[in-house]
């Protein structure tokens, strides 16, 4: 799970149906112990630490699961994120990162063609600076939320008796 993906993810199978999945998953909600809680929607959960142990940096898995009608088992989905707001932070991040390169780079390079100065396009390797130190600090982030991903992911494993393998 320390992969240098910003948000591992799951696909798996099993042999109990939709229904099953959600209610192993509300009985384990039940325990006194239970170190989650969780948003539930049929076909979709939304796991998360309890609201004490809670951080900017804290994860969530997101899991959708289907039945699959050609072998009538489960598909499961599952995706360690951050929370929707800090993602939505860094989607914002890069594409301003990236529209700014694009404009700027667009209007160096005309610059240059044209024979003119074109010292915007020192500007370029900032913003590539910039996209790699918000892909830092993502990685910085992901770190600081690690044993609460593997609580989440313990969890989930618990809750249906299967071990699941990350991508």
């Amino acid at each position: 799970m320390t992969s240098i993906r910003i948000r591992p993810r799951f696909k798996d199978t099993y042999s109990i149906t939709p229904a099953d999945v959600e209610q192993l998953v509300r009985n384990r909600l039940k325990d006194p112990d239970c170190p989650c809680i969780a948003k539930i929607i049929p076909g979709f959960i939304v796991l998360h630490v309890l609201p004490k142990d809670q951080h900017f940096w804290s994860p969530q898995l997101s899991l959708s699961f289907e039945k699959d009608e050609k072998s009538d088992k489960t598909i499961i989905r599952g995706l360690y994120g951050p929370n929707p707001t800090v993602w939505a932070i860094f989607t914002f991040g890069y594409g301003a990162v990236s529209i700014l390169a694009f404009f700027l780079g667009f209007y160096g390079f005309s610059q240059y063609s044209l024979g003119q100065e074109a010292s915007v396009l020192w500007s370029l390797p900032v913003l590539a600076l910039a996209a790699a130190m918000l892909y830092l600090v993502a990685q910085f982030g992901q770190k600081l939320g690690v044993e609460q991903t593997f609580t989440l992911h313990h969890f989930f494993e618990e809750s249906v008796g299967h071990r699941i393998h990350i991508e």
